[in-house]
């Protein structure tokens, strides 16, 4: 590929999407209402006006999700592998946008890198007024060796649902946008082969013990566990191979989000130019907001 592929959405296991949506409603994002797949798995999202968005995920029907993923469901099944080896609450995909998923999964495969079988799928979308519309998703999947607690694919986006958005892209945070991910692993080098062959992108960039790959519209870093913790404040999440552990928002500006965390009473600190919030249940993830032209 010449050109590295954008970030299309985040995947945030949670065991309620009750307290996941309260929890994003404290810390000032607008939430979308509950969309249910075809295949026993609900999601609340928080869209945001460049077209990413991150995605709380749930069991609805837990007889539909484990014959979908008995039946082949890459979607459900390496949901339920991260459920049953971390719990119901972290973050366990990231999803890259695409034009062509059949052509992404046989890359995946000449690449020893495909997770399993290509998906395609239905799901109605409600705005924020009650309009609905059917969107439409084609599912390519890969994942590292010996890391059964990440997984990535690409998504195309083969309908787009025609409702209004942009209610719901407006946050009282200030968040305009996904600015970027951060992994870590004992062996980021490594780690970092991976994640360029699934983005598209060139050799990532290596520093003290960490690389960084740029995405089309985000970065993407891997780093030590020690690195991790020693710029954000948290501990890293127990992992065997790659493990994705913190979301970068963009913000307008700092203040809005400190006084938005302030009047909820959410607990977070200050590191530098960051805004560091703990994970909790509902916030399967370290969520990180920094200041963005």
């Amino acid at each position: 590929m010449t050109m590295p592929r954008s970030l299309d959405h985040l995947v945030l296991p949670t065991a309620s999407l009750h307290t996941a949506r309260d929890r994003l409603m404290q810390l000032g994002f607008t939430v979308a209402p509950a969309g249910r797949h075809p295949f026993g798995t609900e999601n609340t999202c928080v869209y945001f006006a460049d077209g990413t968005f991150i995605e709380p995920l749930a069991t609805g029907d837990e007889t539909q999700a484990r014959l979908a993923a008995d039946e082949g469901n890459v979607f459900v099944a390496r949901d339920r592998q991260f459920r049953a080896r971390n719990g119901d609450e972290g973050f366990s995909a990231l999803v890259l946008a695409t034009g062509d998923a059949d052509g992404d999964h046989a890359g995946f495969v000449r690449a020893g890198i495909s997770a399993g079988k290509r998906l395609d799928f239905s799901r109605p979308f409600t705005d924020a007024s009650g309009n609905t519309d059917m969107a439409s998703f084609r599912l390519a999947f890969a994942a590292g060796k010996n890391a059964p607690d990440s997984f990535f694919f690409t998504c195309q986006r083969v309908n787009a649902p025609k409702v209004g958005r942009s209610a719901l892209q407006a946050h009282e945070n200030g968040v305009r946008r996904i600015a970027g991910v951060i992994a870590v692993s004992e062996e980021p080098q490594a780690s970092g082969e991976f994640l360029s062959a699934v983005a598209g992108t060139q050799t990532p960039v290596a520093s003290g013990g960490q690389i960084e790959l740029q995405l089309a519209n985000a970065t993407v870093q891997c780093v030590t566990p020690a690195t991790f913790e020693q710029i954000s404040g948290q501990a890293a999440p127990q992992s065997t191979g790659l493990r994705l552990a913190a979301i970068i928002f963009g913000v307008q500006a700092l203040a809005a989000i400190e006084t938005v965390l302030r009047n909820n009473a959410v607990g977070h600190e200050r590191i530098g130019r960051r805004v560091i919030v703990p994970a909790v249940a509902g916030q399967g993830t370290v969520f990180i907001f920094e200041e963005i032209a």
